[in-house]
């Protein structure tokens, strides 16, 4: 069984891109651009267990920032077991991570991810 612990370094530079575009939107009331560099923080994320879990954090702020009772909740559980999927590399590739879809559905992954992600 392989263990995910630590993202590469290529692969986290990606990561904390999104998160500025995350943070410039947010700032500029760029709502739906925001959660959109959200979600691909988390499709970035997902396989290693700290930006997963603070992916579902910023989610869950968000959800909160937008008075979205359904996120919120979504988040809560995501939090409580996305991180320790993650660790042990079972986690559903391309999912967007909001609680719009099935925490478990694959999904597909945008070419530009798939290429820092390294998948064929």
């Amino acid at each position: 069984m392989k263990f995910n612990t630590k993202i590469p370094k290529h692969i986290k530079q990606a990561y904390i891109e999104e998160l500025k575009q995350y943070s410039f939107c947010l700032e500029n009331k760029g709502f739906g651009n925001a959660w959109f560099h959200l979600e691909r923080s988390h499709i970035i994320g997902q396989s290693y267990p700290i930006e997963h879990t603070y992916s579902h954090w910023l989610m869950l702020k968000f959800g909160f920032r937008q008075k979205d009772t359904k996120e919120v909740f979504g988040q809560i559980i995501r939090l409580l077991v996305g991180g320790w999927k993650s660790f042990i590399n079972h986690v559903p590739l391309g999912n967007t991570g909001g609680a719009n879809v099935p925490p478990l559905k694959r999904m597909p992954i945008p070419n530009d991810i798939e290429k820092v992600l390294d998948i064929e």
